[in-house]
């Protein structure tokens, strides 16, 4: 994907994967990447900064003689998506009226 995700709009991206699921990190980059064309590298600082603001939280399960660590939204993380997804709606409804079909029959 050419453009450039936003911080705001990943930490949105990664609440709303994890808030449907719980999710260890590999299949979280998994679906980023599958999504958004998101690279490994960009997705542990999201997580990082996530868990650091408090909204997501990390346990363990034993898994194949392994542990894995599976991270959890948070009732505030869940506030924030909330937040971020009414931002969304907003900036994405001006993209359009900007950039949407009204524009395209003019030219």
């Amino acid at each position: 994907m050419a453009i450039v995700i936003p911080n705001r709009l990943l930490d949105g991206i990664i609440l709303s994967f994890i808030k449907r699921n719980n999710l260890y990190r590999r299949v979280i980059t998994e679906q980023a990447k599958a999504f958004f064309g998101i690279s490994e590298p960009t997705i542990y600082p999201v997580l990082r900064r996530l868990r650091n603001n408090r909204f997501l939280s990390v346990y363990s399960r034993p898994f194949q003689g392994r542990t894995r660590n599976y991270y959890q939204i948070t009732s505030s993380g869940k506030s924030e998506l909330k937040v971020i997804k009414k931002e969304w709606q907003i900036f994405s409804t001006k993209m359009n009226q900007v950039m949407g079909e009204e524009n395209e029959q003019n030219n």
